[in-house]
């Protein structure tokens, strides 16, 4: 079954893009905007709405395989692709890309796929995280069309897995309205939340006592109204560097001691830090997550350290899983290109005994959503971000009834390799 035509639209996501440098640096929100100048290029204001593009690969029989390219909030940081619009790259895809595609057999994902990673601009760079990341979902759903399979089976079948049979772990976040949200995600029975979004040494407090606050209200409220016994979710937390602002990025021993009261105040429920620190190079990230973990790790402190900061490309991955630079990895969907590339991470964290957690960003849509959950049952992830949004609603209905299809569709025998 050959690719026929390649046709593309542009669209929104279900966030913003946001300058993180300029929130780091104190930019203080406006309504649902920040006030101030931005900091990072390509930005013309430190918050503005997220695109996207459509991307949607014809078949010979008249089918549509397609998915959409999206980049994460924070574009431009962390060493990650600049600002994603959508009439900046939509004439490229149309063009070079389609060029590339129209009249492929749509026969193999994973060949397809690392070839449209694989190609160069004029100017021999690579094409940005977000167009290898639409492209490729379009094509997952294009061959699995072809061979009339479900997306995860398409995966299962060229990587050698198997599918996972029950519900994966969700993970809800909550944007600013930490609290409001939180109760939402603990009506629902999410399996880990809230995220929380400490951004900023303001929110998080000068000596980290505004989050210590808020694990000890978490802490009662899943206890005062848990919607049924022995609901024990996960506490995962997003600290975006803050801790490290705080008591010095290398200051693993003063880190540690921070973290000790988190735990202590989270206690009885397992608790996660994400982005505990953000170090000026991958390197430097990398040596300061490990020397951490080190710390957490020599004295028995129960909170596990999930690396985000600096660990974008398949290849960051690899570096922060060999050297042990936290308890868990994001593979964040849309910084790593082609969705091939989020697989073998997922597949490289679970094969070093370091956890996997398939994340993305809230910046993202639907459709990138719903593949990405078949991304995640195909290679068992230990955990999956329920996005896009910050309002927990839609993001977590769109994660989990998928996941709920998936299930229902393998069990009554359909698409299955």
């Amino acid at each position: 079954m050959r690719i026929r035509q390649v046709v593309c639209s542009k669209g929104l996501t279900g966030f913003y893009f946001d300058d993180q440098k300029a929130i780091k640096a104190g930019a203080l929100p406006d309504g649902a905007l920040y006030a101030g100048e931005p900091l990072t290029t390509g930005f013309s204001r430190i918050r503005q709405p997220g695109e996207s593009i459509s991307v949607m690969l014809v078949l010979e029989d008249g089918q549509v395989g397609w998915g959409d390219c999206a980049a994460v909030q924070y574009s431009g940081a962390g060493g990650r692709d600049p600002l994603f619009l959508a009439d900046s790259f939509i004439s490229l895809i149309e063009n070079e890309v389609s060029g590339h595609l129209v009249g492929q057999e749509a026969d193999s994902f994973r060949r397809l796929a690392e070839e449209i990673d694989g190609l160069k601009d004029e100017a021999g760079n690579h094409l940005h995280t977000a167009i290898r990341y639409g492209v490729s979902q379009a094509i997952l759903d294009a061959v699995a069309k072809a061979q009339g399979l479900n997306m995860c089976d398409v995966i299962a079948k060229e990587y050698g897995t198997a599918v996972s049979d029950k519900m994966l772990p969700l993970f809800t976040q909550s944007g600013d309205d930490r609290y409001s949200n939180a109760d939402k995600m603990i009506m629902k029975g999410a399996p880990v939340l809230p995220h929380g979004l400490f951004n900023s040494v303001k929110k998080t407090g000068q000596r980290g006592e505004n989050l210590l606050a808020y694990v000890k209200w978490l802490n009662q409220r899943v206890k005062e109204i848990a919607p049924y016994e022995g609901y024990h979710p996960v506490f995962h937390i997003d600290c975006y560097g803050t801790i490290g602002q705080i008591f010095g990025a290398s200051n693993y021993i003063g880190m540690a001691d921070y973290l000790e009261e988190l735990e202590k105040a989270a206690e009885p429920f397992r608790l996660r830090i994400e982005g505990p620190m953000d170090s000026d190079s991958r390197e430097a990230q990398m040596r300061d997550m490990r020397g951490l973990r080190q710390e957490v790790d020599r004295r028995q402190i129960k909170v596990e350290l999930v690396a985000d900061e600096w660990c974008n490309t398949l290849e960051d991955v690899v570096y922060f899983a060999d050297h042990l630079a936290g308890h868990m990895i994001q593979v964040k969907t849309p910084d790593l290109g082609s969705i091939h590339n989020t697989c073998e991470a997922v597949l490289y964290c679970e094969k070093k005994g370091i956890g996997a957690y398939q994340g993305g960003t809230c910046n993202e849509t639907d459709r990138s959503a719903q593949i990405c959950v078949h991304l995640a049952m195909a290679t068992r992830a230990e955990q999956v971000l329920a996005k896009p949004g910050m309002g927990v609603d839609e993001g977590y209905m769109i994660c989990f009834n998928e996941m709920q299809r998936i299930l229902a569709l393998r069990g009554a025998g359909i698409g299955i390799a």
